[in-house]
């Protein structure tokens, strides 16, 4: 068995060395970064955030320009993030039917309706980090109608401080293991994760301690 694994890790990491020697380096690469960024903010299971890594990577060793690839992630994390909007407030009519027979739905709405107006802009950006959260966010945005401007203006802020943040994170261990390609996206891919993990564990206390307070309070 670890034979059999080793030689399947070997023929992974061997065509994603592939991969970033020449795919990543083609100019249409742009144009994969706004797709799988778009699709990502409606199906969290597309891997956005590794895309935008490898073009960071790419960067680093002088085969994209590192404000294309920070753009390309950008434009189509917003483009996503706003449809997911949409998609939201088409279901609003729904869901308020289902609240009008269930009263805990109708808190739940309520009470994710105050929460968002009082910390979503500072939510949206965070949730950019948490896959599958941000999804939830951006659509329940739309379902509790938010001001379009507002979401807006504050994904314009939330999808830059990602894409620069993975873009740059790429382009560094890009320039770093300028001789690796596969090496430097490991390194880049394992060191966003880890940051990934830290924000969640952080929201996840920070959660914890104001239930705490507000049971005590109660």
């Amino acid at each position: 068995m670890p034979v059999v694994f080793a030689a399947e890790a070997s023929g992974w990491v061997g065509k994603l060395t592939g991969w970033l020697s020449d795919v990543s380096g083609a100019w249409w690469f742009l144009v994969v970064i706004v797709v799988i960024a778009l699709l990502d903010s409606v199906v969290p299971i597309v891997p956005s955030e590794t895309t935008v890594i490898i073009g960071g990577v790419a960067a680093g060793l002088g085969e994209q320009n590192l404000l294309l690839v920070i753009a390309a992630g950008a434009i189509g994390a917003f483009l996503g993030d706003n449809l997911a909007y949409l998609i939201g407030a088409r279901l609003t009519g729904w869901i308020d039917h289902r609240a009008e027979r269930r009263p805990s739905l109708r808190d739940r709405l309520d009470r994710a309706t105050v929460m968002i107006r009082d910390r979503g802009g500072l939510l949206l950006v965070t949730a950019r980090f948490i896959p599958g959260g941000r999804t939830a966010l951006t659509i329940s945005c739309g379902v509790t109608r938010q001001p379009r401007r507002w979401f807006a203006g504050w994904v314009v802020v939330a999808v830059t401080i990602w894409a620069t943040y993975s873009a740059v994170l790429g382009s560094i261990f890009g320039r770093t293991f300028s001789d690796n390609h596969t090496l430097a996206f490991l390194i880049a891919f394992g060191t966003a994760l880890a940051i990934n993990v830290i924000i969640e564990v952080v929201r996840h206390l920070r959660g914890r301690a104001a239930a705490s307070r507000s049971t005590a309070g109660g």
